[in-house]
């Protein structure tokens, strides 16, 4: 801060006086006085105020630099604390170089050697990519869309994000169990993949159990969630037949520990509040030659349901209800 110098204002003109030694002293004593205080203004800079003064370069300029910073939001501070937990879903583009889908070397544990492969439903670049999802695939029984955007909350939480949350917890969970945890896309893609190529990535990967993560978007009322089954399907490239039994026993503890872990009840809309459900029509399902089924963790259209999926801690529960049921599965 700048402050004004005692001698900054110019001295008044002298009073002229008429003759006399008193004049000779002034006259004398003028020129001195003058070339002082040109000398001050040359050396204490404009308006007679002190130099510049250059701030430290670390207390005083971090300060500033904190100060002009705004302070984050709840919202952020959870964004955070999720990510703490195994997230990372944000809606920004990451700048990063994304993960791989395939997992980390397994840990001892008591799935070592055991294969999970987690199938996060839709992805986030489908919505700018609808000529490839819209691609007819074959699922066996039918010919379908290669993928959907999948649906969304009110306020614009997507069923995408909250897919890709969920199984990046559940994989941590699982590796801390000693599984081989991969994933069908991990936002490592701009679009898709195809719900044929999903049933695939399991296939290939000889997985012991595979679940596709989801929420629904059901009408405002319709509250819980609901585990899919693989119906009995021989048509074409699909056979269900080895497979209905035990992925009908992995969604039976799915639905069991997700009740425990989240305290959400069954669907009070689909599955006669048995929270289970068997559909023939899934590619992913229809596809798979692995034990596998769908979650739907949610109804992301009912208010109540909303702020369950939109709430980290919710999710980190919802993820270890499925990793539950998938460890009782594969540990008999």
């Amino acid at each position: 801060m700048s402050y004004v110098g005692p001698d900054s204002q110019p001295p008044r003109p002298p009073r002229r006086f008429s003759g006399g030694p008193l004049t000779v002293t002034l006259a004398a004593l003028v020129p001195t006085c003058l070339a002082g205080w040109l000398i001050y203004e040359a050396t204490s800079g404009p308006g007679g105020s002190e130099p510049p003064r250059t701030l430290p370069s670390t207390s005083q300029s971090a300060q500033g630099s904190a100060s002009a910073v705004p302070s984050p939001s709840k919202a952020e501070k959870d964004d955070k604390d999720d990510k703490g937990k195994g997230e990372e879903a944000d809606s920004k583009p990451s700048t990063t170089k994304p993960p791989k889908s395939s997992s980390r070397p397994a840990a001892s544990g008591p799935l070592k050697g055991k294969v999970v492969v987690v199938d996060p439903g839709h992805n986030l670049g489908n919505g700018k990519h609808t000529a490839e999802i819209n691609r007819l695939v074959n699922v066996g029984t039918h010919r379908k869309e290669c993928d959907t955007t999948g649906t969304s909350t009110n306020n614009g939480y997507s069923e995408a994000q909250f897919t890709l949350d969920v199984s990046r917890r559940l994989r941590t969970l699982l590796e801390k169990q000693g599984a081989t945890v991969k994933f069908t896309q991990d936002g490592d893609r701009p679009w898709g993949p195809c719900v044929d190529e999903r049933a695939r990535i399991g296939n290939d990967a000889h997985a012991d159990a595979v679940v596709s993560v989801h929420a629904d978007g059901s009408a405002a009322g319709n509250r819980g969630f609901h585990v899919i089954l693989p119906a009995s399907v021989k048509s074409g490239a699909a056979d269900t037949s080895k497979i209905v039994v035990p992925s009908r026993a992995l969604g039976e503890r799915i639905a069991g520990k997700f009740v425990s872990a989240t305290g959400s009840a069954p669907s009070n809309y689909i599955g006669d509040g048995t929270g289970l459900d068997v559909r023939k029509d899934l590619g992913g399902l229809n596809l798979s030659t692995v034990p596998k089924v769908f979650i739907e963790c949610g109804n992301m259209r009912d208010a109540k349901d909303e702020a369950l999926v939109t709430s980290g801690a919710w999710r980190q529960k919802a993820a270890q209800g499925i990793s539950d049921g998938i460890v009782s599965f594969l540990r008999g």
